[in-house]
């Protein structure tokens, strides 16, 4: 048996649940959600680590590089949703944001043995994607020690890459190898050592925040509106045709004629009818602003050809 597990947070037995065996259902709800409740303040706590790491991943996507996610099981599984739901949601190339998982494809849907436990399959696999001084690698894993992330992080660091952790457990080994260290401290699960419960909660938190925020400050957001959602489907268009009016105030009509007139591009269509400009002249202005829908609008107003302040 190894002790050094046994000893951290995440494999300790929960006092509060220790009876969730023998509860009625609604009582094992309620025990589980009163545990889940301290997710949102362990995440709190760390805000300032967070912050740190979309600061890097700014700087890396302005610089040209790209975000990569490495864990292995829930870890790993939340990482690939992560990045799976950049280009619809903000318009990006599947290669900006990616996960690597312990196991490859297969690990998504069931267990690979011993993947886990294989630092030099970490390595490798971060080798693979030419690793450089310009990408962001953010290792996850609810214990902090998982040989697979390590591999990978240690690969990335001498690539010259930033390197985060992202994990559950202070003090974590992973930490001696990042550059931020982001260790969201969860606790004791409602069922020991299940750490898809408020672990993976917190870290789903987390990855939330640091592509988000990141694509914010990447023009990706204008207001709280998703001015690059990619339009693929029924409900996705009306959304995408929901936005445009919300930004602009525009009557259906002129909103329908843009969004026609533009491809669905829900940005310049935007700029087009905020600007009252043509379909070129709206994607001028975006690339005067570096894409961005309110930078646009005030050059437009300017006539600087910069964003004014």
């Amino acid at each position: 048996m190894n002790r050094a597990l046994e000893r951290l947070l995440t494999e300790q037995q929960n006092e509060h649940t220790r009876d969730i065996d023998q509860a009625p259902t609604l009582g094992m709800l309620e025990m589980m959600s009163d545990e889940d409740q301290k997710v949102a303040s362990a995440v709190r706590a760390v805000l300032p680590q967070i912050a740190k790491a979309v600061d890097a991943i700014v700087a890396s996507f302005r610089a040209g590089g790209r975000l990569f996610y490495v864990g292995a099981g829930t870890s790993g599984r939340l990482g690939i949703l992560d990045a799976s739901e950049c280009p619809p949601t903000f318009g990006t190339e599947p290669e900006m944001v990616q996960g690597i998982i312990a196991g490859g494809d297969t690990a998504i849907r069931c267990a690979v043995e011993g993947a886990e436990d294989d630092e030099a399959l970490g390595a490798s696999d971060i080798g693979e994607r030419g690793i450089g001084v310009h990408d962001v690698v953010v290792g996850i894993a609810a214990s902090g020690r998982t040989p697979y992330v390590i591999g990978a992080m240690k690969k990335a660091k001498e690539a010259g890459a930033a390197v985060v952790c992202v994990c559950n457990n202070p003090d974590s080994v992973m930490s001696k190898h990042a550059d931020i260290s982001i260790e969201a401290v969860t606790g004791p699960e409602a069922v020991l050592g299940s750490t898809r419960l408020k672990a993976g909660t917190a870290q789903k938190m987390i990855l939330n925040m640091l592509t988000t925020a990141s694509f914010i400050q990447m023009g990706k957001v204008y207001g709280n509106l998703m001015v690059d959602l990619q339009a693929t489907n029924f409900k996705l268009v009306n959304r995408a045709k929901g936005i445009i009016q919300r930004a602009t105030g525009a009557p259906d009509d002129i909103v329908e004629q843009a969004f026609r007139a533009t491809r669905g591009d829900v940005k310049t269509a935007t700029v087009m009818i905020a600007t009252g400009s043509t379909y070129e002249q709206a994607k001028q202005l975006l690339r005067q602003s570096g894409g961005f829908v309110r930078g646009a609008i005030e050059i437009s107003l300017t006539g600087s050809g910069k964003p004014a302040g």
